[in-house]
This record gives C-alpha cells, sequence and structure tokens, in this order.
C-alpha cells in the first residue's frame, strides 16, 4: 500500500509509474479527499484549542463567581462540532484508504516499459534445449502412457484442472518437494516453515490478494476465510503488525504449501496438464531484508530458484517483466521459464520479485535499526523455488527418451531410491 504523504509529495511521479502499468486511478479524487482531511484537522485543532481557552475563562468566570452561562453554551456548540467533524475525518480517512489498497505498488525504475509478456526483456537464457532425433510428446501424454498422471480419474473425482498423481509419479512430485525444500534450507540457509493452508481475509489483504482479487480466490463458504493461492500469504503474515530488531534481518523463509486459485478469466488456456492447474504445489521463498539491500537480496533469491532447474538439467530463461505485466504488489519481479519441447517455447515456472515495503505497510511489519527511535518498514520479497507441477512437467518432457522413458536427473536420484529411468 501507498503512503498518502509519499504520494502528495511524488504524485506526478506516481501518477506516471502507475499509468505505464496500465492502471487508472481517479488522482483527483484522492487529492480532493486528502485536502478535506488535512482542513477538517486543522479546524479540529483551532476548535480545540478554542475549547482549551474559553474553558479556562470559564473557571475564572466561576471562580469569581460570574455567570459563565453563555460561554458553557458555545462550548458545547463547539464540542458538537468537533465531535461532526471527528466523524467526517473517520469516513474521510476510510475512503483515502479504499482508494489507496486498490492502487498498485509503482514500478522500479529498472522495470522496462511495456504493456504485456511480449514487452519483457530477456536477461539471461542458461542450459541447451534437448536436440530430439523424434517428435517430442507433452508431458499429459508422457505421465498417463507411464502411469504417473490420471486426469480422467481427478475429473470424475472433483472437475477439470486438477492432477491426480499415482505410484512414481506421486514419488516422483514428493522427491521434487523433498529436493527443493533440502537445497534451499540446507545450501541457502532458509528456515523451513509449514503454514496453515487456510487464511483470513486480513492476511490476504496485506499481501495484496485482496481487495482487488478476489474473484481469482478460493472462499470457504460460511466463513471469511481463504485457500491459500501461495505460501506468500501466510507465510509473509507471519510476522504482521510485529517491530522486528535489525540484528534479526535479513529473514528467510521456505514453505512448501498446496496452492488454490480458480484461475478466473484463464477459460481455454492450458486446459490440458499440469501447467495452469486449480491446486498444485509450490515450494516458496520468502524474505524480510533492510530496504538498502532488497534489490541485492532479490538478486539472489533470483540465483536460489534458478539453481533449481540447474541440478534438475532443465534449461530455462529469465526475462524482466515489463510494467504491464507486473503483479499488483511487485516493484520488480523476474519470471523464470523453463523450456517445453512439445510446445518449442519457455514457460513460467518462477516469479522472484520485490515488494519494497508495499506489502510491510498494509501488514505493519517494521524494524528498529540499532541506537535510533523509530521504526522502519522493512522491504519483502518471495519466489517460486520452485513450482513443483510444472516442474514435473519440464523433467518429463526434457528429459524423455524416444522408446517413451523417462531419464531421471543425477541429483533426483537419491530421492527416488535410486531409480534412474520411468519406463513405460
Amino acid at each position: 500500500m501507498l503512503d498518502i504523504k509519499s504520494v502528495r509529495k511524488d504524485l506526478i511521479q506516481i501518477k506516471t509509474a502507475v499509468a505505464n502499468r496500465g492502471d487508472v486511478v481517479d488522482w483527483d479524487v484522492l487529492v480532493s479527499l486528502d485536502n478535506r482531511r488535512k482542513k477538517d484537522l486543522l479546524e479540529i485543532e483551532s476548535l480545540r484549542h478554542k475549547r482549551n481557552v474559553v474553558s479556562e475563562e470559564i473557571a475564572a468566570m466561576k471562580k469569581a463567581g460570574q455567570p459563565a452561562d453563555t460561554p458553557v453554551a458555545e462550548m458545547r456548540a463547539v464540542a458538537n462540532q468537533i465531535k461532526t467533524l471527528d466523524t467526517r475525518l473517520t469516513e474521510t480517512a476510510a475512503e483515502i484508504q479504499t482508494i489507496l489498497m486498490r492502487i498498485p505498488n509503482p514500478p522500479h525504475a529498472s522495470v522496462p516499459v511495456g504493456v504485456d509478456e511480449n514487452d519483457n526483456v530477456e536477461i539471461k537464457t542458461a542450459g541447451t534445449p534437448p536436440a530430439f532425433e523424434f517428435a517430442p510428446a507433452a508431458h499429459w501424454d508422457l505421465g498417463e502412457k507411464l502411469g504417473l498422471l490420471d486426469f480422467k480419474r481427478a475429473a470424475r473425482i472433483t472437475g477439470a484442472r486438477f492432477p491426480l498423481y499415482i505410484g512414481a509419479g506421486a514419488r516422483l512430485e514428493r522427491a521434487l518437494i523433498s529436493l527443493m525444500l533440502d537445497r534451499h534450507t540446507k545450501v541457502h540457509g532458509y528456515t523451513e516453515i509449514l503454514p496453515p493452508f487456510i487464511v483470513n481475509r486480513q492476511s490476504m489483504t496485506h499481501t495484496g490478494q485482496l481487495p482487488k482479487f478476489e474473484e481469482d480466490l478460493f472462499k470457504l463458504e460460511g466463513w471469511d476465510y481463504f485457500l491459500i493461492p501461495t505460501a506468500e500469504v501466510p507465510v509473509t503474515n507471519m510476522h504482521h503488525g510485529e517491530i522486528l530488531s535489525e540484528d534479526a534481518l535479513p529473514v528467510y523463509y521456505t514453505a512448501y504449501t498446496p496452492c488454490f486459485r480458480s484461475e478466473a478469466g484463464s477459460h481455454g488456456k492450458d486446459t490440458r496438464g499440469l501447467i495452469r492447474q486449480h491446486q498444485f504445489n509450490k515450494v516458496e521463498l520468502v524474505k524480510f531484508v533492510r530496504p538498502e539491500t532488497s534489490y541485492q537480496e532479490l538478486e539472489t533469491l533470483l540465483e536460489n530458484a534458478e539453481s533449481i532447474l540447474s541440478v534438475l538439467e532443465l534449461p530455462y530463461r529469465v526475462v524482466n517483466l515489463c510494467t504491464g505485466d507486473l503483479g499488483f504488489s511487485s516493484a520488480k519481479t523476474y519470471d523464470i521459464e523453463v523450456w517445453m519441447p512439445s510446445q518449442g517455447v519457455y514457460r513460467e515456472i518462477s516469479s522472484c520479485s520485490n515488494f519494497e515495503d508495499f506489502q510491510a505497510r498494509r501488514g505493519n511489519i517494521r524494524f528498529r535499526r540499532k541506537g535510533q527511535k523509530g521504526t522502519h518498514f522493512v522491504h519483502t520479497l518471495n519466489g517460486s523455488g520452485l513450482a513443483v507441477g510444472r516442474t514435473l512437467a519440464a523433467l518429463l518432457e526434457n528429459h524423455q527418451q524416444e522408446d517413451g522413458s523417462v531419464v531421471i536427473p543425477e541429483a533426483l536420484k537419491p530421492y527416488m531410491d535410486g531409480i534412474e529411468v520411468l519406463a513405460p
């Protein structure tokens, strides 16, 4: 969430930055409300000062035995004025808050200006896409032929866009989760978290899913609770309302959770396979850091996520998202896209974002510097490390053989009890 003082101070720059994202905000209404708020505050302050002065005069008049009915009546009227203005001030503050909660995070200066994903800028590529001497099969065909995936039964159990892993497929998914968590905790220094998979409205609001994107969420009937769309929500809210010490920063967390998304607006997209599901597994990376280090921390976060693809021998590329493709809360995002041979394209498998103090303001997450009074908002970051289903899909497609088998990458074999090949 933006700070109204910062908005007023840098209004032109913020208006331009938000417009570059493609968002429309009625800035005139916001400024008008803030002007009214300031005017009412000044008037309340003036009336309270008047009340204090006259109250002393009334006390002196009574002490001297003089009648004070007229100034007493006047002060009752002043008290009513203050009460009316206080009520309007509360209403105005709520209106300002409602507008601010729907304004996205202004992009960082290093974010390229653009309209959509076509304007994203490639930063690097890693690995070489495999050169098959046969037409590579799609992961859903490979998965079904190998007895790893059963989409028909999943549809009967629940409906479209839900996966059912069987036998070695379930084992492979679990192996990938374990590899990711082990690498992030043992190599990269993250603390593992297993959070609730259901959160309240307040938690969703703090990380930016609400109020703007409620249609994208799964809400529990009869409860003001939601299934999490990502572990970012519960893990970031671990420190809601807290003041951390400077010595405690940076804080690194990693968490495996299932994720639930309605995929509103995605009708007809990726209707087959594991790319776009209502339920999927993901290992998340979350950071709480000092503002001055947050962009270096973003680069490290990106490297941590990339390392999973490297050890799994999967080709990928990194792109810097343009302003029009940024998520609501993000100031800057790198997407990692893995190569999918059956489609001949790179597909997103991780987003690594710096939210600066946007989420921290909403969740009131602060820290206190050594030897200083007052507090500062932390910067929060998060990234997928990685989306597990998409990783499994990429693994099947990139390591497939002409006979329909799939070779298990070396780094994953210890998690598969030494299984080297998944054969039909």
